[in-house]
């Protein structure tokens, strides 16, 4: 079992920065992708960045060029840098993570709150 932990959301005004962490913990092996998500209020969750296993990137159009996901895999972490930040970036952030050993099994953290201020 993984257990995943976010940190790093805050309060943050229209143009500030914000970097979040993600502490994977337990038996972690074949390891896919690490993954960012967010749920705005009312809104359903939507995916934001993922690293997969070889180092490459992908990122939704609406944070392309202003958010850089990375992993420390010696250390099981994964960031998120978030800068120029938007109001419409306000929402929970979840950390997701995703392993192959002889099943495709995701997991998920509880979410840290983002809020950017106008």
């Amino acid at each position: 079992q993984v257990q995943l932990v976010e940190s790093g959301g805050g309060l943050v005004e229209a143009g500030g920065s914000l970097r979040l962490s993600c502490a994977a913990s337990g038996r972690i092996f074949s390891v896919n992708a690490m993954g960012w998500y967010r749920q705005a209020p009312g809104k359903q969750r939507e995916w934001v960045a993922t690293i997969a296993s070889g180092g490459s990137t992908n990122y939704a159009d609406s944070v392309k060029g202003r958010f850089t996901i990375s992993t420390n895999n010696a250390k099981n972490m994964g960031y998120l840098q978030m800068n120029s930040l938007k109001p419409e970036d306000t929402a929970v952030y979840y950390c997701n993570m995703v392993t192959f050993r002889t099943v495709r099994t995701e997991y998920w953290g509880q979410g840290t709150q983002v809020t950017v201020s106008s």
